[in-house]
């Protein structure tokens, strides 16, 4: 199943004997974990009717024979198996899944491994039960996770806005949920989360980021590039050089591929880009201004600053001078 279909059933009151929960991604699994265990139980039944098992320090038949209890003054018992990728001979919940106790919903974190889908236990599982792999995002997929993110808990969010925060939290969900929850509680609901509201709660400057230098480069506007660059020098924490050197490296190889697509329009790039509409024109202006030639020699100089970042090329050269050398070549 997927983990819009279970928050679908956990919406309607739908609970499954077994939730098999396994994968890369722990932000999804910790959803559907505090949500059954807020959710299936009221809070006067916990105490008898709810356990939080560890994987270090249970085997299977430990849990089988927690989950085979009947619950008491309730209709439901809910198990939790947390660090489940730690439970010895995990194969031996195959007899348990094949005839669970009706009235248990067991749930089983498996987080950062997967079971084996050719062994019986996956198999019965995915027939029987819920056998959900949470997968890791992919970089161009996140703003939009955190668009619909917003826009599901009742707010509006610019496109800048959604880059600030994609680019300070980058691909760690859990940290970016974070985030978002201590937006919404200073903006009214129905207000808009900008780039402003983020900068006075967060500490992301709206002007001075890798989004902003993109833009400048872009443009090429020299004076807003090096007073960026000067503002990394006296941030280098919240500005790692080997971070902008990676996303100038995308950002030129995004207008490569402007280049050489047929399609010229901002519809067309931004499907080719998997970006938001918003910034097809940044990469549409670049490309004006950047042939193909000049972009190749530029992923030159990137790899070069990129080494000498890391010592190699031999002399002793600040982060801030690498990066305003870079800009240099770029910009001439």
């Amino acid at each position: 199943m997927t983990f819009e279909a279970i928050q679908s059933e956990l919406n309607k009151k739908i609970y499954r004997p077994i939730y098999f929960l396994m994968g890369e991604e722990p932000y999804f699994i910790d959803a559907i974990v505090d949500r059954i265990e807020e959710e299936v139980l009221d809070e006067s039944e916990r105490g008898f009717n709810q356990s939080v098992l560890y994987g270090k320090d249970v085997s299977a038949q430990d849990i089988i024979s927690e989950a085979k209890r009947f619950p008491m003054m309730s209709d439901k018992q809910v198990v939790v198996v947390k660090e489940a990728q730690h439970i010895r001979n995990i194969e031996d919940l195959k007899s348990y899944a094949e005839q669970p106790q009706p009235s248990t919903v067991l749930v089983i974190a498996y987080k950062y491994k997967k079971l084996d889908k050719r062994k019986a236990l996956a198999k019965v599982l995915a027939k029987s039960h819920v056998l959900f792999e949470s997968k890791k995002l992919y970089d161009n997929q996140v703003a939009d996770w955190v668009s619909n993110m917003i826009r599901e808990g009742g707010y509006k969010v610019s496109p800048k806005a959604v880059a600030l925060l994609t680019e300070f939290v980058g691909s760690d969900l859990g940290r970016m949920n974070q985030e978002i929850e201590k937006l919404m509680l200073v903006v009214p609901k129905g207000g808009e989360i900008s780039a402003d509201v983020i900068e006075r709660n967060i500490g992301i400057s709206k002007d001075y980021n890798n989004f902003e230098l993109q833009k400048a480069l872009g443009e090429g506007d020299i004076l807003k590039a090096n007073k960026i660059v000067h503002y990394f020098a006296q941030n280098p924490k919240d500005n790692p050089l080997v971070v902008t050197i990676s996303l100038v490296f995308s950002f030129f190889t995004k207008v490569m591929i402007v280049h050489s697509h047929p399609g010229k329009s901002p519809q067309e790039i931004a499907g080719a880009l998997r970006v938001n509409p918003y910034f097809a024109k940044d990469y549409l202006q670049a490309a004006k201004r950047y042939n193909m030639n000049k972009c190749l020699r530029i992923v030159g100089y990137i790899r070069e600053a990129d080494g000498r970042s890391k010592g190699l090329g031999g002399g002793d050269i600040s982060h801030e001078d690498i990066l305003r050398e870079l800009l240099f070549k770029i910009l001439h």
